[in-house]
């Protein structure tokens, strides 16, 4: 096989338990992981529990500016506080034994752990019973966390990314719509794959795009990845994707998509399991872009039709890697997947690492 043609990742990267183990050690746990919109925890007292690394975390919303993240277990016998996003006022209370926790952390009740009416026993102090925090990062409207709190600073580890926004006006970014499409039954790197790779789009979206192949490039810098097209003659129509655009990722969930003018669409993708993950995005309108309320229908019904489109596609890559056939992997364009390969390549890389 010519050097410039190289294969996928082998079909366990997909399907197999023990690939899935170590990535969530060694990718879900030591990086930046995105896991939320900010925007959604609205009230003091909203919470959130997520997963992340097979782990239990809670986001909670502390006060009209800030939103803290706990490790979700109770700090006595560690049981799961919050099994459901709801609004818990000013108190976290365990089920269990009614420890209950403020909306910082602080164990603020902890009745008759050390006999009746005996709350706080000799050589036991509240102040460090609390919940454990979880490392956190609140990028614009977008919640990343570090669970093991070694990565770089999120500024550095996204400063690739950032530059290729750096002409996009975030801070007037306003959510105009939500698409939840709940459980996609694909590994979550198929998703990122297919969105990264502009050699599907005349294909897959024949019936929903307007951006011919021979106009798109691919971006592969540092820890973003993606591809782009610039077109001569655009639509600015909202159900139209006939727009210059940029399609980016974060290593290694985070995806991010600008399209002229004004808009922009965040995919949160959470593996769930080897081959199931939870995928919603936000669509953002950004520099002052005004949708009147059909305009933002046409465009939440068009982006809904191409990620089906892509979520069948996705579906089918996961069923393909139960042959026999894919057992080393399909092979990748020397041209247009360069930024699957070097996802890929940092996918091993953080596997390889201790």
């Amino acid at each position: 096989m010519p050097d410039s043609i190289f294969r996928g990742l082998p079909s366990k990267a997909y399907t197999d338990k023990s690939f899935w183990a170590k990535e969530n050690k060694n990718v879900f746990s030591k990086n930046w992981v995105f896991v939320g919109f900010a925007h959604e925890l609205k009230n003091v007292g909203d919470v959130l529990p997520i997963n992340v690394a097979d782990q239990p975390v809670l986001l909670i919303k502390e006060s009209k500016d800030k939103i803290n993240a706990f490790h979700n277990v109770c700090s006595h016998r560690c049981l799961k506080l919050v099994e459901k996003e709801k609004n818990v006022g000013q108190i976290i209370s365990c089920p269990y034994h009614a420890w209950s926790y403020d909306l910082k952390g602080n164990l603020v009740s902890s009745p008759h752990f050390g006999g009746t009416n005996n709350h706080e026993p000799k050589n036991f102090l509240r102040k460090n019973n609390g919940l454990k925090s979880v490392r956190m990062k609140i990028w614009h409207d977008w919640i990343f966390i570090n669970l093991n709190k070694k990565a770089l600073p999120f500024e550095k580890y996204a400063s690739s990314l950032m530059k290729h926004l750096r002409d996009i006006n975030l801070e007037k970014i306003v959510p105009v719509a939500t698409l939840d499409f709940g459980e996609i039954n694909t590994n979550w790197k198929f998703l990122i794959e297919n969105y990264i790779e502009p050699y599907h789009v005349q294909f897959v979206h024949k019936k929903t795009t307007s951006q011919p192949l021979k106009d798109h490039y691919t971006i592969v810098d540092g820890r973003c990845y993606g591809s782009g097209v610039d077109l001569k003659e655009e639509s600015t129509a909202a159900d139209s994707l006939a727009v210059s655009s940029k399609y980016l990722s974060l290593f290694p969930n985070f995806i991010i998509g600008t399209y002229y003018p004004g808009q922009i669409g965040v995919h949160l993708n959470i593996p769930i399991k080897p081959g199931i993950t939870r995928q919603k995005r936000i669509i953002y309108t950004t520099e002052d872009m005004q949708l009147k309320k059909k305009e933002i229908e046409k465009l939440r019904n068009l982006w809904w039709d191409v990620h089906k489109e892509d979520h069948e596609i996705c579906e089918r890559l996961q069923l393909g890697r139960l042959s026999s056939a894919a057992k080393n992997g399909g092979l990748l364009s020397p041209h247009w997947e360069k930024s699957v390969r070097a996802f890929q390549k940092i996918v091993i890389k953080s596997l390889n690492k201790s």
